[in-house]
């Protein structure tokens, strides 16, 4: 039995198959672009998406049997507004969740009305990324558009509804609209009315590991598989790639260095962190979980390595860094505004401490630091409120590197465990693809058979002390320009 696992990414989707064993036998990337019309706005084509996921299908299972094929699932880039007519026509691009236009949209929820009260139908405060704020956004800018919308979907949800006909989506995906009522998993009636939507709009919420349905007959035939494929829901990326690292028992947390920056923290029960820095969101497992979120990680490095720098060989730049806590160059991670913990889409990069003798090095060294650093403002919120977490498990791009991952441990002081397939998103939708299909019996029976830890990487006493010193420097920069961050914008 194979089982495919998607990942729809902000720059590509990523196929993987993986067989009833866990075994990855094949993966298939397929990118696609990206759209920035404005400063601060980030929209993409959802054709692409399903071009991409249909030439990445037969990429896949190249020299396998494709009718082997029982299920497929999803993990997805989270918060994107895909709109639809009473066609199921694209109404217009899809609002990414790193879109940074709907500050007054969100000012109106969290002051007008009020963050405990919008917290109190969510669970949540209202950010730029999230999906609500961004119909607020089309209501009053795009007023034509916004009334011919039928059904309001999230990215990974669109290519479940090509695949299947069924207007659908997931418990942990839903939790990122500001439309979900989170403890109660069900669409909050009070936010609909207040975003000026219906219920109906909406799609059918399941449990992340549930079927949807079967294939479509005619996509099952253009792509080859069988019309008994199973398309099971599938989760928001941050929980699928949760569940493709094991991250399920209360308390377990995982790190992701990718395009964005994620501190996710498993939870038996629902909370909610007093000041709503952190996102209260349902599990793929069928629990809950913490989440912080930064917007620009991975891609902090890749800026500054592509674009600035002038490289790909992002291996070479790092091998002269040696002495780690020693750094006196500081860098601020907020390319594209800041989620956890500012909220603040006005917030922008900023290297601070250069003198005539920075070098390279000490600038390449002080972006995975300053990224390192803002992972760490979610760590200490969850600390804040009763959350013990002594080791983590790293994930995404940037974790491949020994050196982010050291300084990683040390930064946050804690032990970073790296595990056995570090593919994140794609590896849990394929887990979540064979509990659907019933091959076990819970999240957690297949992940404890396919997962385990292979290295750890441990923290140094005297260095962990070194770079404490600096992260107390790193969180006084930010409220010190955070008037300037305005004038800046204004400017632009």
């Amino acid at each position: 039995m194979l089982f495919v696992g998607v990942d729809l990414g902000t720059s590509s989707v990523k196929l993987l198959l993986m067989d009833e064993n866990g075994r990855i036998l094949n993966i298939a990337v397929k990118e696609y672009p990206l759209y920035f019309p404005k400063t601060g706005w980030s929209e993409q084509n959802p054709d692409d998406w399903w071009n991409g996921f249909v030439s990445g299908m037969k990429e896949l299972v190249s020299g396998f049997d494709p009718l082997d094929i029982k299920g497929i699932s999803f993990g997805g880039q989270m918060h994107g507004l895909v709109i639809l007519d009473e066609e199921d026509r694209v109404l217009r691009p899809a609002i990414l969740w790193n879109d940074g236009r709907t500050q007054k949209e969100c000012d109106y929820y969290n002051k007008t009305v009020g963050r405990e009260k919008i917290s109190e139908y969510t669970g949540n405060m209202a950010f730029t990324g999230f999906t609500a704020p961004k119909l607020l956004w089309l209501r009053e800018n795009e007023p034509d558009v916004f009334a011919r919308i039928s059904k309001i979907m999230l990215p990974k949800d669109y290519l479940a509804y090509r695949l299947s006909g069924v207007h659908c989506t997931d418990v942990s995906d839903a939790s990122g609209m500001l439309l979900f009522d989170v403890k109660n998993k069900r669409w909050s009636e009070e936010m609909c009315k207040l975003t000026g939507i219906s219920v109906s709009q909406l799609a059918r919420v399941y449990e992340s590991y549930e079927p949807v349905g079967n294939v479509l007959p005619k996509i099952a035939d253009e792509l080859g598989i069988s019309r008994d494929v199973k398309i099971v829901a599938g989760a928001g990326d941050n929980a699928a790639g949760a569940v493709g690292t094991g991250t399920l028992e209360h308390g377990m947390c995982s790190v992701s260095l990718g395009t964005s920056g994620t501190v996710f923290i498993a939870a038996d029960s629902y909370a909610v962190d007093p000041a709503n820095t952190m996102h209260t969101f349902a599990h793929a497992n069928g629990k809950y979980h913490f989440l912080g979120c930064m917007l620009s990680a991975a891609s902090s490095n890749k800026w500054w390595m592509d674009d600035i720098i002038g490289t790909k060989d992002y291996a070479a730049e790092q091998k002269n860094i040696k002495e780690l806590g020693k750094n006196s160059v500081f860098y601020l991670p907020y390319l594209m505004g800041e989620r956890t913990p500012h909220n603040n889409p006005n917030a922008r990069g900023v290297f601070a401490g250069l003198s005539l003798d920075t070098t390279r090095e000490d600038m390449t060294q002080a972006v995975m630091e300053g990224v390192s650093f803002a992972l760490r403002d979610s760590l200490e919120i969850a600390r804040s409120f009763g959350v013990e977490i002594t080791r983590i498990r790293a994930i995404g791009g940037g974790a491949k590197s020994p050196l982010w991952c050291s300084i990683l441990a040390n930064v946050m002081n804690v032990k970073v465990d790296k595990i056995n397939c570090e593919e994140g998103p794609g590896y849990g939708a394929a887990i979540l693809a064979a509990v659907g299909c019933g091959v076990y019996s819970s999240v957690e029976e297949a992940a404890s058979k396919f997962i385990t830890v292979v290295d750890t990487v441990e923290q140094d006493e005297e260095t962990v002390a070194e770079y404490e010193k600096r992260y107390q420097v790193f969180k006084s920069i930010y409220p010190a320009l955070m008037p300037v961050f305005d004038k800046i914008v204004e400017c632009e």
